[in-house]
């Protein structure tokens, strides 16, 4: 189980990211563009995953991922139940997406400093 507090400390260290308010709910952007999100109750993220995987990856886990809502189907978005993913999970997913919206120069140069399977 992981907390909001976990995924904006960890988010925050990703180069170019940062965190907005909008409408009362935390989201962090590179530029303009949204990778990741919380629930205003802080219990679901949102974050930036490709559409055409997102359906299979919902139907393998449904107990950790949800279908984006309804108003955001259109988006490359997807959602997981923090009460069901560990911290390694979080970097994991957290990453994945931050590497949707960055250049791939940016994203290599953090992977061989932190790479994802320590």
């Amino acid at each position: 189980m992981v907390t909001g507090d976990e995924v904006r400390a960890f988010a925050a260290t990703l180069p170019r990211a940062y965190e907005a308010y909008v409408r009362d709910q935390v989201k962090f952007r590179i530029g303009q563009i949204v990778f990741l999100a919380l629930s205003p109750d802080e219990t679901l993220m949102g974050f930036a995953y490709p559409r055409e995987q997102r359906e299979a990856l919902v139907a393998g886990e449904p107990e950790k991922f949800l279908m984006p809502e309804p108003r955001d189907l259109r988006y490359q978005w997807v959602r997981c139940r923090l009460a069901a993913i560990d911290p390694a999970e979080l970097r994991e997913l957290v990453v994945d997406a931050w590497r949707m919206c960055v250049p791939k120069k940016v994203w290599t140069e953090y992977l061989k400093t932190h790479p994802l399977s320590d």
